[in-house]
């Protein structure tokens, strides 16, 4: 077949030495299968900004780091310099975390070469030696559900584990390959360490999969393994052996010298990232405005009407008779006469 251009340069570096056919398409890349090394592998070359059907990333890259502040300005005003440094971050946070946890034991496809927006990596096969097909394409037995259920639960602890959670986790990204259950597509991954949307992206991980293989196992739907894993996690006892119940963990008394560290904690960050992009300081926060209750009195009596003002009929009659009434000549206020008047001859 004729060679994509992104896998052009891969080729004449002898990275790959063919391209067999393409395999499918997603939201974020385009997958070959190509021959590699002697054994038939997987090419995923990720799609441009401009042709991803995915595009709302903000609560992916939350606490994602760069490497120095000038970085960050790029990508925080969108330059031209600063959208190629985002997305060769989002590429790069899947191949770290595919190293990363395929080190820690999880089974995920080996990853072997990322060249210029390319990851050359394991093809999982099923027990013909064909793709693996994905969980979204089988019908399952009740027992054949849980066991694949337990499996991938237990890899998204030992993920968690080793500081990653998936945040992307469904029927799709799922390969059942002759050995088991295999998770793929990882570049939405958090740290839950320092995204701050870590614990709803791993529950809403860890639903799917009650809900997907609840299809076939109904009593799968009713458990909260996800609440619990992470309740775990926030104690620091969390191990990849944990047991797990399905049920959520009793709140323990708040402890308020951990809460106000914890505060401390997160505003200590916002203050560094805002200087990372260059932001000025946030402002203060508005000191609290205390409402005083004022005790309800007795009712007000009522005024007495006042009587009608004169007409502005009467005002000038008033005038010409010479009084001082209505604000009038230079008489007082009572509206009497000022004196005798001299009679005109």
């Amino acid at each position: 077949m004729r060679i994509p251009e992104r896998l052009a340069p891969l080729v004449d570096q002898g990275i790959i030495d063919e391209v067999l056919r393409p395999l499918m398409s997603g939201k974020e890349a385009q997958v070959y299968l190509v021959l590699a090394g002697g054994e038939v592998r997987v090419a995923k070359v990720y799609k441009e900004l401009d042709q991803r059907s995915f595009r709302n990333r903000s609560e992916y890259t939350d606490g994602r780091r760069v490497r120095n502040s000038r970085e960050a300005r790029a990508i925080a005003k969108r330059s031209s310099f600063g959208r190629s440094l985002d997305e060769q971050a989002w590429h790069n946070a899947e191949v770290d975390a595919l190293f990363r946890i395929h080190a820690a034991g999880v089974r995920v496809p080996e990853p072997f070469e990322f060249v210029d927006g390319v990851l050359v990596m394991e093809l999982v096969q099923d027990e013909h030696g064909e793709p693996a097909p994905r969980l979204a394409d089988l019908s399952l037995s009740r027992d054949e559900a849980r066991g694949i259920f337990d499996h991938l639960l237990r890899e998204v602890v030992r993920m968690l584990c080793g500081g990653v959670v998936h945040a992307d986790l469904s029927d799709f990204n799922v390969l059942l390959a002759h050995d088991g259950p295999v998770l793929i597509d990882f570049p939405q991954c958090v740290d839950p360490a320092h995204n701050n949307n870590a614990r709803r992206l791993l529950i809403r991980d860890v639903d799917n999969l009650c809900r997907i293989l609840g299809r076939f196992a109904p009593e799968l739907r009713r458990m909260r393994y996800g609440q619990e894993m992470w309740d775990l996690y926030e104690e620091g006892e969390l191990r990849p052996d944990s047991p797990l119940t399905g049920k959520r963990r009793r709140q323990a008394k708040a402890d308020t010298d951990s809460l106000l560290a914890e505060i401390e904690d997160l505003e200590r960050e916002a203050r560094e990232r805002r200087e990372a992009l260059g932001l000025p300081p946030a402002a203060p926060p508005r000191a609290p405005v205390h409402i005083l209750q004022v005790a309800p009195g007795p009712e007000p009596e009522p005024e007495a009407q006042s009587a009608p003002a004169p007409s502005k009929r009467k005002r000038s009659r008033r005038r010409r008779r010479g009084g001082g009434g209505g604000g009038g000549g230079g008489g007082g206020g009572s509206g009497a006469p000022s004196g005798p008047r001299k009679r005109r001859r």
